[in-house]
């Protein structure tokens, strides 16, 4: 499977088991969603299961909250993640804190699932990365998948989780893997041991990283498209690094963390979203305040730029092989 066909699948195994799991959003019902993630599935489980909304993405998650406070799980779908602020109180004000402050009365166990993430030509308004924002607040997890094995273990995990879960998904990988090298031919899952997805119910449970590359000389922590870049950077330079898939950026597995760098000794953190206040601040002061006797050299964060996301130099700020190989001869210098 691709990873829309993963999604797909996981959708599709979690309404056959759980007639509470509900699917809406713009489009996700009788065109089966923008990138076809839900095709299918109201031909299936019919309209009342599967439906389409008006465009007032507040309205989606607000409607959705309420859906879960009443007992449904419901899986809203926003079509581009550049497009989920207007959801940001709902989100922030409503869902993270319903648990909270009703003292564990009610829950919101909501799955909002929006691509993102450069790397297609969509501009400024259609290659947001916007995940730091809501790692930020407290009471919503973070995942995000880099293949369809993940894609769909971690998706189904997120639907069945009791809290709210903003599920991410790298539109650039949706049809095959990416080594940042544009100007190559495109690749497909279908030669990628992780493009080999079961058909029926399995789980990856949230807050545990995959370490997919065992190395000695340097950790890189990455995650989504950005774990497929740093794989074919490493393997172009012959460094032994270590890659950390982080899959949840919330909870994070700051154990698999702490052991590689302590191990290695140094630390490269590759992300999308733009410098200041990205996820990677985040986990460079971790790196600093758990591994500061073991590490050889300061922390690098190779990111995106403080600008909006440009069209037309997509490729100077997207964070390729380049521009990850030039960090990881720096930490190796150093």
């Amino acid at each position: 499977m691709n990873m829309i066909q993963a999604i797909n699948s996981a959708l599709e195994v979690t309404m056959a088991r759980d007639p509470d799991v509900i699917v809406m959003g713009e489009d996700v019902g009788y065109f089966g969603g923008v990138f076809r993630a839900t095709a299918g599935l109201q031909a299936k489980y019919g309209k009342t299961r599967v439906f389409d909304t008006p465009i007032t993405e507040i309205g989606i998650v607000g409607v959705a909250i309420g859906m879960g406070a009443y007992g449904l799980r419901p899986v809203p779908e926003i079509q581009f993640a550049d497009y989920i602020y207007p959801a940001l109180d709902q989100l922030v004000s409503e869902a993270a804190r319903l648990r909270y402050r009703s003292a564990g009365d009610f829950t919101a166990p909501i799955t909002v699932r929006s691509p993102y993430g450069g790397g297609i030509f969509g501009g400024q308004t259609h290659s947001q990365s916007p995940e730091g924002i809501f790692t930020h607040v407290s009471g919503i997890k973070t995942v995000i998948p880099s293949t369809p094995y993940d894609a769909k273990g971690l998706l189904i995990a997120a639907i069945e989780d009791n809290d709210p879960v903003l599920f991410l998904e790298p539109k650039r990988i949706y049809n095959g893997p990416f080594d940042g090298h544009y100007d190559r031919p495109s690749k497909n899952w279908g030669s990628h041991p992780a493009g080999e997805v079961p058909e029926d119910h399995y789980r990856v449970d949230l807050g545990t990283a995959a370490t997919v590359r065992v190395g000695n000389d340097v950790t890189i922590l990455a995650y989504g498209t950005m774990v497929h870049v740093a794989l074919n950077t490493i393997e172009e330079l012959g460094i032994d690094a270590e890659v950390i898939d982080l899959r949840t950026l919330v909870p994070l597995d700051i154990g698999a963390i702490e052991a590689s760098v302590k191990k290695t000794g140094r630390c490269v953190i590759v992300h999308e979203a733009t410098r200041t206040s990205g996820f990677g601040a985040e986990l460079s002061a971790l790196v600093q305040e758990r591994c500061f006797h073991h590490l050889e050299a300061p922390v690098e964060r190779v990111t995106g730029f403080d600008t909006p996301y440009p069209h037309s130099l997509e490729w100077a700020y997207f964070p390729g092989p380049v521009r990850i190989g030039e960090a990881l001869k720096k930490v190796m210098k150093d």
